[in-house]
């Protein structure tokens, strides 16, 4: 299959691009490398993915790129991740994660592209979680608390749009806090690769807030293979991938600890920040139920992954 990644440079997006190539796809990348990392990708260009370096706010470029790559699936993970920098400054968001989506969407109409797999978000999108009944289902009204969150729900509606307009077959999926290697800490889930670069460092990782907020934190490798199922069916809508369990971060500090041996690793606790939920945890039953999917890898076993990966 040909196969077009944007945000490919990224950390998600280079885990899949790997996948991608083990299975035999002919992949395109394309990455402004404004937070991908080239050497996220030296393997996947070492195995003959190709490596595009462009802005996906540049529309016609964008249509050329997929005109000439011809994907038969385009996996959507370019975005600006930064939940604070979404918070400083919506109109920027907004540009990368409404306007550059909707680019893509016009480039693979154009192509012929036959299905669409958008990675949107499942631990912004909801908003806060204390209050309702946890975990919460994909129709769990949509009410973010910060301006990305907002950006990717306007994502998936633009490609709901291009579904009925259209017809362009697509599916958006909502991952919980992804972490694992390659891990960017300006991501939602960041903390983890924070606190693990604090604990080989042999420092205190520091808490916003009073540590009790809680996430649902789901393996990369597992949202790698939910993209994969995404893409070979027929689902469409919102997809929650995640776990449905909640981690508080003093758990999480705790959990890391123990896997590096280090006993004092107690955290020093820092005013809360605006923008973030205090409880979230998402029900993956539609992943499993529709495209057979369901998380593989424990908590501590993703952790003790990333952490043999620094």
């Amino acid at each position: 299959m040909k196969a077009l990644v944007t945000g490919g440079a990224g950390f998600i997006g280079s885990n899949l691009v790997d996948a991608l190539l083990v299975r035999g796809d002919e992949v395109t990348v394309v990455d402004d490398l404004s937070t991908g990392r080239r050497e996220n990708l030296e393997a996947a260009l070492a195995n003959g993915a190709r490596l595009v370096e462009q802005d996906i706010r540049d529309a016609d470029a964008i249509a050329a790129l997929a005109g000439e790559a011809k994907p038969e699936a385009v996996f959507h993970l370019a975005a600006q991740i930064d939940v604070r920098k979404s918070v400083e400054d919506p109109a920027f968001d907004a540009s990368i994660n409404v306007g550059g989506t909707a680019n893509v969407l016009e480039g693979a109409r154009r192509a012929g592209t036959r299905r669409i797999v958008l990675v949107s978000t499942g631990g912004a999108i909801y908003g806060e979680g204390a209050g309702r009944e946890l975990p919460l289902s994909e129709e769990t009204p949509a009410a973010p608390e910060a301006p990305y969150g907002q950006s990717k729900y306007a994502a998936e509606g633009y490609l709901g749009l291009y579904e009925r307009l259209y017809g362009l077959s697509g599916v958006s999926l909502r991952p919980g806090n992804v972490y694992g290697p390659r891990q960017d800490p300006l991501g939602e889930a960041g903390v983890i690769a924070i606190f693990c670069g604090r604990l080989r460092a042999g420092e205190s990782p520091t808490v916003f807030g009073d540590g009790t907020q809680t996430r649902d934190y789901i393996y990369v490798g597992d949202v790698v293979a939910a993209a994969l199922a995404a893409a070979g069916s027929e689902a469409t809508g919102p997809i929650n991938v995640g776990t449905g369990i909640e981690t508080d971060v003093l758990e999480l500090a705790r959990l890391l600890g123990e896997l590096g041996g280090a006993e004092g690793f107690e955290p020093e606790l820092a005013p809360a920040r605006a923008g973030e939920v205090q409880r979230i945890a998402i029900d993956p039953g539609r992943a499993e139920r529709e495209l057979g999917w369901r998380a593989g890898t424990s908590l501590e076993e993703g952790l003790r992954l990333t952490l043999d990966s620094i």
